[in-house]
């Protein structure tokens, strides 16, 4: 069946005009030339109904958590002494040429022992079981936080090109208890927190993380295969499986917005993806995006009629989505130099809430480093019903024209 759209959605020449905004790049702002495409509304007649959707999806990417929590190698790499000296040399070169992080490419940060390795990594994140981590994969206590940042940096754009994260630009993030009210989710994003994080999906097509210190206790990973999930509500609740298939479901954007945008996107939560014309027998997976943070932080628009409020059948389904990712998630935690890196097309991930060390124990409180990272649909990432879907940088957060930037703490 064709796709449905339930208005217009994006009119043609509107998205004409975000192409070429997209591509119109001041190199004194993006020194790489290539400019965050950002949040934008799915593009309402490439989302199909329910009907089109598989009753049941096989293969790798449909995955349970025994199958990896006793077989840590075959999620697990040990970088050898001499891939270290590798990511080591060029970060020391890549130092010495006194760019700006932001600045940092496959050329000018070249892996060539790692190149190949890297290339099956990404596949196997795009097209397999969505996670991988390397473990302690980075000397943090040895390099200190500005080297580690550089070789994180460096290692993630053979994986992908890095995305503006939020308002402030930030290409490297930070995942770091900045002492805000978790209670105020229209504004707060949860990352600054302590809170737990729900199961969800990022900004991006690939996230990933560099533990750089620890909590004193909590703050650990889990990961769900959402076509596994899927596979459980078809077979159990297919009346949610149909809901969550409809636009019908509003997002909050937090503020995060360039001019003449709207503060909330109207989505589905499950998609299928858009076909490849140029091979027509090509399989069109169930693609997620997910968050139900912000789901349930609008209630200062539909208390005002703006937007409808979510409904019991949404409570229920939101409710059910996390309970069934919490039956089949795969736990995980970082050490000090542990790099992980986690699909957001068919896999969601969640943290548990933590406790940093106190302020006069002399020891730091919980960091991780984050990359969101973009595949676009011409170099091997997912086709996705967005107007960007073939832009380098696709998806991310992009306020306006505001710069990159790359601290080494969260702000």
């Amino acid at each position: 069946m064709a796709p449905i759209a339930l208005d217009a959605g994006l009119p043609e020449d509107p998205v004409r005009s975000l192409k070429a905004r997209v591509k119109t790049v001041d190199s004194d702002i993006f020194p790489d030339g290539i400019k965050t495409s950002g949040q934008h509304p799915p593009l309402y007649d490439h989302i199909y109904p329910y009907s089109d959707f598989p009753r049941r999806i096989e293969g790798q990417t449909v995955w349970r958590p025994e199958e990896y929590a006793n077989n840590p190698e075959r999620w697990v790499h040990q970088f050898s002494a001499s891939e270290i000296e590798e990511i080591s040399r060029a970060a020391d070169d890549f130092i010495e040429s006194e760019l700006p992080i932001t600045g940092i490419t496959k050329d000018n940060f070249p892996l060539p022992s790692l190149n190949s390795y890297l290339a099956a990594m990404r596949r196997e994140l795009i097209n397999g079981k969505g996670f991988m981590l390397f473990k302690k994969g980075i000397p943090v206590n040895e390099w200190g936080n500005f080297k580690s940042a550089v070789a994180y940096f460096g290692l993630g754009v053979h994986i992908g090109y890095p995305l503006s994260q939020n308002r402030n630009g930030h290409i490297l993030g930070h995942v770091q208890n900045l002492y805000v009210d978790d209670t105020k989710i229209d504004s707060v994003r949860i990352y600054k927190t302590t809170a737990r994080q729900a199961f969800h999906a990022d900004e991006c097509d690939i996230v990933g993380l560099l533990c750089v210190a620890r909590a004193q206790s909590g703050g650990e990973s889990d990961v769900a295969s959402i076509h596994h999930v899927w596979n459980i509500l078809q077979a159990e609740r297919p009346d949610v499986a149909e809901l969550l298939t409809q636009p019908v479901w509003y997002f909050d954007r937090k503020g995060e917005i360039s001019e003449g945008e709207e503060p909330y996107i109207r989505g589905a939560v499950f998609y299928l993806e858009t076909p490849d014309p140029a091979h027509p027998e090509r399989e069109q997976r169930v693609y997620c995006k997910w968050d139900p943070y912000y789901v349930r932080s609008l209630k200062r628009f539909s208390d005002l009629g703006i937007i409808p409020p979510l409904s019991a059948a949404q409570e229920e389904a939101a409710d059910l989505l996390e309970a069934t990712c919490e039956r089949v998630k795969l736990h995980m935690v970082l050490e000090v130099g542990d790099i992980q890196f986690v699909s957001n097309s068919h896999t969601l991930h969640a943290r548990t809430a933590y406790t940093d060390h106190p302020p006069n124990s002399g020891l730091a409180r919980r960091h991780l480093m984050r990359l969101w990272l973009s595949v676009p649909q011409g170099e091997g990432g997912w086709r996705l019903p967005y107007w960007d879907s073939k832009e380098k940088k696709r998806g991310g957060i992009q306020v306006n024209d505001q710069p990159p930037v790359a601290r080494l703490e969260g702000d």
